[in-house]
């Protein structure tokens, strides 16, 4: 699978309600590699996010996910068979959750249509709902479909799935400094860099799309995303 036309590729794994500074890979790149061929990370960001309590706190909002091994891939995730409710009864303690129930806000949605798929089905089209919503909507693969070699790992595995798209440039977040070497990258014809630092919100994006107008957030995300450093 390559696009013609794309250059630039980002490898993430998808995550639940992400921060509004993880949209700034889809607004870097050509194409979004849903990174969901990589063992599951239980104390990680697949599966949970922060949102604020009434006294102002952040607290964790977690998807209720079937109990799995430890080696278990993102795309071999399933949910809880009463996770619907679970999932409910979990938002209550949240109170701009509660307030978007009362005035039957469509933003909801993204958290509540779990669809009849797996967790990682879930997690792509929630993120590409919510990146139609910030105008930054790009391509979404999954890792998982482009036959990534199970022997390789770590920053081959990001190395592969990039080739696999044809791409010239690997773009990553900015805490990927010490784990990717330029040098790798660029025995593959492949430009390595990294976002600068995120200076919004660390909360999950919902907060900030239950009190802020979706084009406000979005300018936020481009104004603070756009410029790259190797």
């Amino acid at each position: 699978m390559i696009f013609r036309e794309m250059t630039t590729v980002a490898v993430m794994q998808p995550y639940f309600i992400p921060y509004a500074g993880y949209f700034r890979l889809f607004a870097a790149a050509d194409v979004f590699v849903a990174f969901d061929c990589v063992q599951f990370p239980r104390r990680g960001w697949v599966h949970r996010n922060r949102l604020p309590l009434m006294s102002g706190e952040l607290d964790w909002l977690t998807l209720p996910i079937k109990k799995c091994d430890r080696d278990t891939r993102i795309d071999a995730l399933e949910f809880a068979p009463d996770a619907p409710a679970q999932l409910e009864r979990a938002m209550q303690r949240f109170p701009g959750l509660r307030s978007a129930r009362a005035s039957a806000s469509p933003l909801l949605e993204l958290v509540t249509d779990l669809g009849s798929g797996t967790v990682a089905d879930y997690l792509c089209a929630q993120l590409q709902r919510l990146n139609a919503l910030l105008g930054v909507s790009r391509p979404l693969v999954r890792s998982s479909t482009l036959r990534i070699p199970a022997d390789l790992h770590g920053q081959d595995r990001v190395i592969a799935a990039a080739r696999a798209l044809g791409a010239t440039c690997y773009v990553n977040s900015p805490g990927g400094h010490e784990l990717y070497d330029s040098r790798a990258f660029a025995e593959h014809g492949i430009e390595l860099k990294f976002l600068a630092p995120f200076r919004g919100p660390q909360d999950s994006i919902l907060s900030l799309l239950l009190t802020r107008p979706s084009d406000e957030v979005a300018e936020l995300i481009r104004n603070d995303g756009g410029v790259v450093c190797s």
